[in-house]
């Protein structure tokens, strides 16, 4: 209540206004950075959101942040915060689903395209990459988890019951990033290449199940059998409003509404999202889970795409909205965990979230991989890919800490790892480009088809093939896709 009676009060609103436009003007700073250092713009708003506010207190002192963000302006730009993360979970959660398709950058449907267009081991290899790049890191979490309890951290441990603190630590650790993992393959040209495919395919069932885990986690927090209970009648509150939800979009009126106004139904589902995620969040639960809920419930593009258009115009035009609103998320968990965290958070405990976090997701992928069918060169790749949190990672987070579950300075060495494995992506991809092209060049001349990278080992076509027709490569192409990006 205290925070909507800024509403009121036009000097407030004034400030939040304003507030609001600097951290707009930051993210754009973070995202001119990020691509001049040829990293994926989201982490450049990430970066600058989460410093902005300990850089204000370390350059001009507390006081300095208290005064251009007093308390009340600080809760309206939290409300909007928030609002923009429910609507970015909206369109976050809608392309979770594995049989929907991920918008013309991407092509047809993963369902129909996990590791055919390739020419690789199938389906079956996919399988393998989610066994191992969420397996392990589950794994690599409790370890996470066994070192604050055998360190007697009690800053990081808090007060949460065990098994819900063992389940948020070890999710929190096998998260993949399926937005930046996205825009990393798009802006490298890797989205139609064998490692490119596995790695998205087996990264939106690898959050499909976080967010399953994540939702036993919360319900684990609440301590008793009686808490539970709660939870599980929260939830199931939560799962009616989705399939509410659901079937009243594919009703006719519904589908003319998204048709002939298309902003307006974007309006009315961002709406529901909202009061679905209040709903959620008075009852117990996070308010993270009530927008997801809603983001899955929304129909996706079965059939003819004239059918599903409009509700994915809807959800795209929804997510752009939490997506603008972002920023001020980053802020606001800046201000809120690192401030706060930072003196309690030990160098022993970052530095064993990030080598565990890089062990998990890199050895898990680079097996799974290999037991899947998958050459060297496309294990290695499927391994740096599948080290991709970024946002998804920082929701996690949000959520963790919303319900009590996950400490201050342990969501501080999270998150630092999530930023630094990351922005490991790209620079690593360059790596491996690099080091097969020197190889390639040390072998001999390259095949004009493909480049100087090397093929999947198992792969029919072979490099010393000078006899074919210069035709001929042309139409080989169409059912050969790069390794490389």
């Amino acid at each position: 209540m205290e925070t909507l009676s800024i509403l009121g009060d036009a000097p407030r609103v004034g400030h939040v206004l304003v507030a609001l436009a600097v951290i707009l003007l930051i993210a754009l700073a973070g995202r001119a950075l990020a691509r001049a250092l040829r990293q994926p713009a989201v982490i450049g708003e990430l970066v600058a959101g989460l410093l902005s506010g300990p850089a204000v207190i370390v350059l001009f002192g507390r006081g300095t942040l208290n005064a251009l963000l007093p308390g009340p302006v600080f809760d309206g730009v939290k409300l909007i915060a928030q609002a923009g993360l429910v609507l970015f979970l909206v369109g976050l959660a809608h392309r979770l689903g594995p049989v929907r398709e991920l918008g013309p950058a991407h092509g047809p449907g993963l369902a129909h395209r996990l590791g055919t267009e390739a020419g690789g081991p199938g389906p079956g290899g996919t399988r393998w990459v989610v066994v191992g790049a969420l397996g392990v890191p589950l794994v690599t979490g409790l370890l996470l988890a066994g070192l604050v309890l055998l360190t007697d951290d009690r800053a990081a441990r808090g007060s949460a019951p065990l098994p819900a603190f063992l389940l948020m630590v070890a999710v929190s650790m096998s998260i993949t990033a399926v937005p930046v993992m996205a825009r990393i393959l798009t802006d490298r040209g890797m989205t139609r290449s064998r490692a490119g495919q596995t790695a998205l395919g087996a990264a939106v069932v690898i959050d499909g199940v976080g967010w399953l885990l994540l939702t036993l986690a919360i319900g684990l927090g609440r301590g008793s059998l009686e808490g539970l209970l709660h939870s599980v009648r929260a939830l199931g509150f939560g799962v009616l409003c989705a399939l509410a939800v659901r079937y009243g979009l594919r009703t006719r009126a519904a589908k003319a509404v998204g048709v002939r106004l298309p902003r307006t139904s974007a309006v009315l589902l961002g709406a529901v999202a909202v009061v679905v995620a209040i709903a959620m969040d008075r009852l117990g639960m996070t308010a993270i889970l009530g927008a997801a809920l809603v983001g899955f419930s929304v129909p996706g593009g079965e059939g003819a795409p004239s059918r599903s258009a409009p509700w994915e115009g809807a959800v795209a035009s929804v997510s752009r909205a939490g997506a603008v609103l972002a920023p001020a998320f980053f802020v606001v968990t800046g201000i809120t965990v690192l401030t706060g965290s930072f003196a309690d958070t030990s160098w022993q405990l970052i530095a064993a979230a990030l080598v565990l976090g890089c062990l998990g997701k890199g050895l898990g992928g680079y097996l799974g991989a290999r037991r899947g069918g998958h050459g060297r060169a496309t294990a290695r790749r499927v391994a740096v890919l599948m080290n991709t949190r970024g946002l998804t990672e920082l929701v996690a987070l949000q959520a963790g800490l919303s319900a009590g579950i996950l400490t201050g300075p342990l969501a501080l060495a999270l998150i630092v790892m999530a930023l630094t494995t990351t922005a490991m992506t790209g620079p690593l991809l360059a790596l491996l480009d690099r080091g097969e092209r020197h190889a390639a060049e040390g072998r001999g001349p390259a095949n004009p088809r493909n480049g100087p990278a090397p093929r999947h080992p198992r792969s029919h076509l072979s490099d010393a093939r000078p006899q074919i027709s210069p035709d001929l490569p042309r139409q080989s192409r169409a059912g050969e896709t790069p390794m490389t990006g």
